[in-house]
């Protein structure tokens, strides 16, 4: 497959048009559960999963995406809370070796550490916050695990969390499908890419951040031997 196809089979529209409720789960699953999954467009997936669950299709009655609003949500909700609790048992099957794993194509320490320095940030509310930055939803259930952060607690953080994030991001597209169909169909595209700035604005805002302060506690460090 080279990166064309890549592009296209990973492209939101393209996910709820070939592989519908089913794909569309196993993609949140992913994201959400396995650390290779972090390249996987949430955000957007569940917002165009949302839209074209309203959008009528070339019969002009039928929607794009043919599936009870209430059982995609519900659908997706399911996938993510399962999702977040395999990436849980990850992190605490590799428990202290997760922090000395290389670098490898689909892993990157950096992302970890800039989800280690976010959830020091913010507690247990990580767990909920994270949910709607792309790569740290990733790895904050894998870094709880690490943590051994109590199971029960993780799990109702790990509810809310899902239940805010899959419902806000479908809801979205639903009504603005529902409400502007036409306008929202032809600029479906630039809606898409719109939405993956500003999501991943946050994302590099914050790694920004995390870099600065692990630098500054690097040279404090120094400082203080000398």
């Amino acid at each position: 497959m080279d990166f064309n196809s890549l592009k296209e089979w990973i492209r939101p529209e393209h996910i709820v048009r070939v592989g519908g409720t089913a794909l569309i789960m196993g993609v949140i699953f992913a994201e959400t559960g396995l650390l290779i999954g972090f390249f996987f467009p949430g955000d957007s997936l569940l917002f165009t999963a949302g839209l074209l669950a309203a959008i009528p299709g070339a019969d002009g009655i039928t929607p794009v995406l043919d599936i009870n609003i209430y059982l995609l949500l519900t659908g997706v909700f399911v996938a993510a809370i399962l999702g977040n609790t395999l990436g849980y048992f990850v992190g605490k099957t590799l428990g202290p070796r997760l922090f000395t794993k290389e670098d490898s194509l689909l892993f990157k320490k950096k992302y970890l550490d800039m989800t280690r320095s976010f959830y020091e940030r913010y507690g247990r509310l990580a767990i909920i916050a994270g949910r709607f930055l792309p790569i740290i939803r990733t790895f904050v259930p894998v870094l709880a695990g690490a943590i051994k952060l109590d199971f029960v607690r993780f799990t109702m953080y790990n509810i809310v969390g899902g239940l805010a994030w899959t419902a806000s991001f479908i809801l979205l597209g639903y009504f603005l499908g529902a409400s502007f169909p036409g306008p929202i169909t032809k600029n479906l595209d630039y809606i898409v890419i719109f939405l993956i700035i500003i999501t991943i604005l946050p994302v590099i805002r914050t790694y920004k951040r995390e870099r600065r302060r692990h630098l500054n506690s690097q040279q404090e460090e120094v400082n203080s031997q000398q």
